[in-house]
């Protein structure tokens, strides 16, 4: 493909044009009293937002000059979204100042490099006194309840469900939005830990009407590999059935003759017992299932650590005030664990967290450290069509990032008063 090569004036006025023309459409989004924009989608309705970075990422210029300047831009937008998850329409309207002045600078003679070295002096010097200027919100559920309100488009009820959502989970805890099946917004928290593996046989059910399986006071086995038979299980099923007390079988699968006994002493009622698949796959398996053991003083019985299931003994399995199954969940809650021993697991997954390079390793780190410190809150947003579902979630999105963000580092005055006094 041939080649446009532009310089000097011509290149940077083209780009320019391009920064303008991407950030003049995002940056009337800007702030809580911003407008919405109406983005034309090639199938299905119209997508309504005040997100920036949503607009941004729309754009495309027909001129290939413009376009790669505002390409640029929308780079910018996109990155303070992975960074803090909201402000993406200040950094456009920001990035688009640097880039005017910066070349008004340049036309009038100024070398280019002492510009940018002056840019990041000035950055550096502005987040120093911002940290400054910055008001701790702590666990105010006032304070996060108005700036989640502000965030959300001045919307009060979103506000109050998110300081609803943080004064449940704490701020290690964490807040997910989902798609509600009606029209009602609500918050829904799960206590204790909670992962995705339903009974492995609908069998196991004790209360047949709601098809949940309850075990109160249970004893947990933690096993890596699979089970197929019964003679393996047999050191640890007698044991557990003089003392009287249910059995949660926690293992890679259970199946065939194994699967089968279980059921059928279940059914006979010599045993209160049921089984799940462990969570995860590979090493984050592993890595559950010793977060399961320690919030429930357990043991993971696993041959690469020296234990067999011929040799496990009563005191190596967890316990817990109560488990809940259904077919797609379960909940462990009030693991018998020891504080201590959660706090230290709790800081190895911070540590993890903190030298992880990819996303979705991240993410996944801060849904075992939600597990185990804080719980986890869903956030329902329910809304009469679709199209305003998808600007309800933008805008809960939005206040969740920018509630969290003031948590973690603080407030500082809107309306660009905090830039301009910095």
């Amino acid at each position: 493909m041939a080649k446009d090569i532009q310089f000097d004036i011509e290149a940077r006025d083209g780009l320019k044009r391009g920064v303008d023309a991407l950030a003049n459409a995002v940056k009337v989004t800007l702030g809580p009293k911003g407008r919405n924009v109406i983005l034309s989608k090639a199938f299905g309705a119209p997508q309504v937002t005040k997100d920036g970075v949503t607009v941004a990422k729309e754009i495309e210029l027909e001129d290939a000059l413009e376009n790669m300047g505002a390409q640029m831009v929308k780079e910018v937008a996109s990155k303070t979204n992975d960074l803090a998850g909201d402000g993406t329409t200040t950094a456009t309207v920001l990035a688009q100042a640097i880039v005017k002045e910066g070349l008004k600078n340049v036309a009038a003679g100024a070398n280019p490099m002492d510009l940018k070295r002056g840019i990041d002096k000035a950055v550096e010097a502005i987040v120093e006194n911002l940290a400054k200027q910055a008001k701790k919100v702590g666990d105010s559920s006032e304070k996060i309840k108005q700036v989640a309100s502000i965030s959300s488009n001045n919307d009060v009820m979103i506000g109050e469900l998110i300081a609803a959502a943080f004064e449940k989970v704490g701020k290690e805890g964490v807040i997910t939005v989902e798609e509600a099946k009606g029209t009602d917004t609500y918050v829904d928290v799960v206590e204790g830990m909670q992962f995705d593996r339903g009974y492995l046989s609908p069998y196991f059910v004790t209360d047949s009407e709601k098809m949940i399986a309850d075990l109160d006071s249970p004893y947990i086995l933690l096993f890596d590999k699979k089970i197929s038979t019964m003679k393996d299980l047999l050191p640890v099923l007698e044991p557990v059935a003089q003392s009287g007390k249910p059995l949660l079988i926690i293992a890679e699968d259970v199946d065939g003759e194994a699967l089968a006994t279980l059921v059928v002493n279940k059914l006979r009622g010599s045993l209160k017992i049921a089984a799940v698949k462990a969570p995860g796959f590979g090493d984050r398996r592993k890595a559950m299932l010793e977060d399961i053991a320690i919030l429930t003083n357990g043991t993971v019985i696993s041959e690469e650590r020296g234990f067999s299931l011929e040799n496990t003994t009563i005191d190596m399995l967890g316990t817990c005030e109560k488990v809940t199954i259904d077919k797609d969940n379960t909940t462990v809650v009030n693991g018998s664990g020891t504080a201590k021993n959660i706090k230290a697991r709790v800081n190895q997954i911070k540590s993890q967290i903190e030298t992880t390079t990819s996303d979705y390793d991240r993410e996944k780190l801060q849904e075992r450290l939600a597990k185990l410190s804080g719980g986890v809150a869903v956030l329902y947003v329910g809304a009469a069509s679709e199209v305003e579902m998808k600007e309800k979630k933008d805008r809960v999105d939005d206040a969740l990032h920018a509630t969290r963000a003031a948590v973690e580092e603080g407030i500082v005055a809107g309306g660009g008063v905090a830039l301009v006094r910095a």
